[in-house]
């Protein structure tokens, strides 16, 4: 413990100790990012899939989504109180490793084609997508304010490899469940239970001293030394942290129910109109893509553009995308590739800059706990939307789906322009319920 405490005191006074394990605590981010997204691909790909195959309708396949991001939810409350408490390694760790014990609990509900024992895994399987999402915060503890959208960007982008890789070994994974005796679609499960694992082994091995720890104590040393030489603190300071939380929080939730909304029922919608599974794993694949690959540029536009820009410009691209799906011809594969892209940048430009409006609005002191709480907030909103989305489609049209997700990002832009000018008390207060 005290040879612990020693190393953390040596990152206090030193700018330069702390940019070098800012660089370090990055290069591990990346890692156990190239891991976790090929885990969290798994479910977005053939989740519904299953849930159809093994329910035998299609009204109820948005069930899947919708538990596994309501497990998103409870567990990204849990890994931010244990990041709080015990820095990002325990809290990160954690949930990769719950994920991890959820998608094979998945594999062995499809091999026993039992549905409660899915559905409780699909509970536990989001641990490691939400984990997944909050391990890009760990690349932004020890940036500096200008550094913090370019951290995000540089954790998510490498996401990508493996996101991208996920959906595109649907088929091949496939081919290997069944060879040992287990449904096709189990296969991709089996994928992530390695991938989540893996992600766990490379954040709890590598990730020391841990950043969220050494960025409080310099935190704490700041205070110490601004109480000492009699500085003032701004007065309008907690007003304006609480006005950012609001606003970085209503664009992740709002861009999360779009998001998961239409891509929850893309594979089904294909699979109706006779596309196979690898041309579904494709078009998944190139909207994972979407979500993550351009994540260097976005960082790069939030920083010299604005947060406030950017999410504007989500609304607009997450229209776009509604649009496209909803008038594309049902054989075309290009019009859904196009629509799925769209829909997968605008999620970036969305979670980009609302995530870069909590960190700048939050302290070290509180920052892990409410990255938690607005975790489990954009998690409650997928699941809304994964599980509305199968009743949508059942009792209108898959086009009726993305025209309502098209129109509906468009709230961004009121919202965040009215949360930026008027007050935010009653927002504050919404948020600060959860905590």
């Amino acid at each position: 413990m005290a040879k612990g405490s020693e190393g953390i005191q040596a990152y206090k006074h030193s700018p330069e100790k702390q940019q070098q394990l800012y660089r370090k605590t990055l290069r591990t981010v990346i890692v156990a990012q190239l891991f976790g997204g090929a885990g969290l691909a798994a479910g977005v790909t053939v989740g519904a899939l299953l849930a159809q195959d093994m329910l035998g309708t299609d009204s109820l396949a948005g069930i899947p989504s919708a538990l596994l991001t309501l497990g998103a939810a409870s567990s990204a409350w849990i890994v931010g109180r244990l990041s709080g408490r015990y820095g990002r390694r325990v809290g990160l760790t954690a949930g990769f490793l719950a994920g991890g014990v959820g998608a094979m609990g998945v594999v062995f509900a499809a091999i026993a084609n039992s549905l409660p024992l899915l559905f409780l895994s699909m509970l536990i399987y989001g641990a490691g997508t939400s984990t997944n999402l909050q391990t890009r915060y760990a690349g932004t503890d020890l940036a500096r304010p200008k550094q913090r959208a370019r951290a995000i960007s540089l954790a998510m982008v490498f996401t990508t490899f493996g996101a991208v890789a996920g959906p595109n070994l649907v088929g091949v994974m496939g081919h290997f469940a069944t060879s040992v005796g287990a449904p096709a679609l189990a296969g991709p499960f089996m994928l992530a239970a390695a991938a989540f694992v893996l992600a766990g082994l490379v954040l709890w091995v590598w990730l020391r001293p841990d950043p969220y720890i050494v960025a409080k104590a310099i935190a704490e040393a700041q205070e110490t030394n601004q109480a000492h030489g009699a500085v003032s603190a701004n007065p309008s300071a907690p007003a304006g942290r609480n006005r950012g939380i609001l606003i970085g929080t209503t664009v992740m939730v709002l861009t999360q129910i779009v998001m998961v909304a239409i891509m929850t029922m893309t594979p089904i919608h294909m699979k109706h109109h006779g596309h196979g599974l690898d041309a579904v794993g494709m078009v998944i694949g190139i909207h994972v893509a979407a979500m993550f690959l351009p994540s260097l540029v976005t960082g790069i536009l939030v920083d010299k553009l604005g947060r406030i820009f950017m999410s504007c410009a989500s609304g607009v691209t997450l229209l776009l995308a509604g649009l496209f799906a909803a008038w594309a011809p049902a054989d075309s594969m290009l019009w859904l590739i196009v629509a799925l892209a769209l829909l997968g940048l605008g999620w970036n430009f969305g979670l980009i800059s609302g995530t870069a409006q909590i960190i700048d609005a939050t302290t070290p002191a509180t920052r892990a706990r409410t990255q938690g709480t607005v975790d489990v907030l954009v998690s409650l909103a997928g699941a809304s939307g994964g599980a509305l989305s199968g009743m949508v489609v059942a009792h209108s049209s898959f086009a009726w789906l993305s025209l309502a997700g098209g129109f509906l990002s468009l709230l961004l832009i009121p919202v965040v322009i009215w949360s930026r000018r008027g007050s935010a008390s009653g927002g504050e207060a919404v948020f600060n319920s959860f905590k």
